[in-house]
């Protein structure tokens, strides 16, 4: 990878580095439901991100206007059917990673970013004709060793992974073909829509607002913490390195996931699932191995 393309590479890790550690805020409000919680992240989410835009991304903002109002009609229809698409995706991916954590396992929230990346991968491939590289090919079936041997567990913990990680992974690929907008702008108009999409299923059921300080604080901290900043990193690592190992990148966030969930909430774990969890780590390694290499030449260099 060329050096100018290492700093999305560095986006991209945090971006998902920064979601491993999203169980935290998670858990925080097992207590209110699934639905609730996606209703108000939403909602947060959109203000915090058009206030940041209308105060400090003005100048992106029109450029991007100006660009839409620029092409052809059929243009414009791929566009909105690709922020439209993306946005069910995205939505979608939120719930059930919600759903997963508080009312399913940890670990099966951890486990659909482990399918996600192999999904990512080769779906970049069939459909982008994004290419893997023998070393690369093998990286992904040292992974898809770890994701069947974890897979002898439970069945529906399984499923529920298979389901959060087709959506992310396609919402990844759609991400992709997005070009010449604003990465940010393109969050936000997401978010707008995801909130038109979801406004009339909160007013059927709106029963009044949370009025607890600890719901609002949790709420504030995943809709800017592990929300929009993570959000907006994967999109810029888009710009300069393809899907595939974006989605392979993802491989960090199940093992800081893996972590919180033995070290800060105390699950258990046997000696299988960390061979698996070990497997996977010298899969993202083999992976990015030519990054790894421009990273240490570079650093070599006077």
């Amino acid at each position: 990878m060329p050096k100018s393309n290492l700093r999305y590479f560095f986006a991209g890790i945090l971006s998902f580095a920064i979601w491993g550690f999203f169980s935290i805020p998670l858990r925080n409000l097992q207590a209110y439901p699934s639905e609730e919680i996606l209703y108000y992240r939403i909602f947060t989410s959109v203000v915090f991100i058009w206030i940041a835009i209308l105060l400090f991304r003005r100048k992106q903002l029109k450029a991007d206007l100006t660009y839409f109002s620029s092409i052809d009609t059929r243009a414009k229809r791929n566009i909105l059917f690709q922020l439209v698409g993306s946005t069910l995706l995205l939505t979608s991916n939120w719930y059930t990673y919600i759903y997963a954590v508080n009312n399913v396992s940890l670990q099966s929230a951890a486990f659909a970013y482990m399918v996600c990346p192999l999904i990512t991968a080769f779906g970049g491939y069939l459909i982008l004709k994004e290419s893997l590289s023998r070393l690369k090919l093998i990286s992904l079936g040292i992974a898809l060793l770890s994701i069947l041997l974890l897979a002898t567990g439970s069945l529906i913990e399984v499923v529920w992974s298979v389901v959060i990680a087709t959506l992310y992974a396609f919402y990844l690929i759609i991400q992709r073909k997005i070009q010449h907008l604003d990465k940010l702008n393109v969050l936000a108009v997401q978010i707008g829509i995801a909130v038109l999409l979801m406004l009339p299923l909160y007013l059927m059921k709106h029963e009044g607002m949370p009025q607890d300080i600890w719901f609002w604080g949790n709420i504030s901290v995943i809709a800017i913490f592990f929300t929009l900043i993570p959000l907006f990193l994967s999109l810029y690592a888009l710009i300069g390195i393809p899907s595939s190992t974006l989605g392979i990148i993802i491989y960090s966030n199940p093992i800081i996931a893996f972590a919180v969930a033995i070290f800060y909430f105390g699950e258990e774990v046997d000696v299988h699932k960390l061979f698996a969890y070990s497997l996977l780590l010298i899969s993202v390694i083999i992976f990015n191995w030519g990054i790894i290499k421009d990273i240490f030449t570079f650093k070599r260099k006077p």
